[in-house]
């Protein structure tokens, strides 16, 4: 009886054993839990770098962008081929002298009035053939885009009955001031050959002048140039 006793305990405690060691064998197939992180450590690495901070445009400027040209010098204006000579250099960058001059309506017209607007300044006459073909060029220029912030002053010392004639014979759109000559303080007044132009920008500075026919591809450049 106490051999049979032995043998049953032995049994029993080899049967507690297999199952202790089986289940601590499932307990370490588990899947382990990652351990916890502080709430700021997956922003921080799920985060990618910003990098440099980039500007932000405007979808209007970015759209403008697209049709505006590149911006043209003076002095890219004049190195490119044209039929005209630059002219009274020495003036450049000075404010341009003031004069007054009668239109050949009656009405008086002064230079400093203009202030706040481009001018050109065209001394010509009606019977030189390349002032002529200039008085085109100066139509499409003050019927153009931003007209209104220009100014066109032609200026001739022919009689003002005679340049009224042709003023209504030709449909200027400019004003048509009869005087000229000794009337003119420099450089207007020592004009040697026409047509002849003066660029005026807004604060009344001379911009540049030229001689000889001005195309009015060439006109708007200068104007717009900076």
């Amino acid at each position: 009886m106490a051999i049979r006793s032995r043998i049953r305990w032995l049994s029993l405690a080899a049967c507690a054993a297999v199952v202790l060691y089986v289940a601590g064998g499932l307990t370490g197939c588990r899947k382990k839990s990652p351990p916890p992180t502080e709430p700021n450590a997956a922003t921080e690495t799920s985060a990618p770098d910003a990098g440099p901070e980039q500007a932000v445009l405007d979808p209007l400027d970015a759209a403008a962008s697209l049709f505006r040209g590149p911006s043209v010098s003076l002095q890219n204006v004049i190195k490119g081929d044209k039929p005209w000579s630059v002219a009274a250099e020495t003036w450049w960058g000075k404010i341009a002298p003031d004069f007054t001059l009668t239109d050949i309506e009656g009405n008086v017209h002064t230079l400093s009035d203009y202030r706040g607007r481009n001018v050109v300044v065209v001394v010509w006459t009606t019977w030189v053939p390349t002032c002529r073909l200039q008085v085109p060029q100066l139509k499409e220029l003050k019927g153009g885009a931003g007209a209104k912030d220009l100014a066109i002053l032609s200026v001739s010392n022919e009689p003002p009955a005679l340049l009224k004639e042709f003023a209504d014979k030709e449909q200027l759109n400019f004003t048509v001031l009869s005087g000229g000559g000794s009337a003119l303080p420099a450089p207007f007044g020592e004009v040697q050959f026409v047509p002849s132009s003066f660029f005026i920008d807004p604060q009344g500075r001379f911009k540049m002048a030229a001689t000889g026919f001005m195309p009015v591809e060439d006109a708007r450049a200068i104007l717009q140039a900076q």
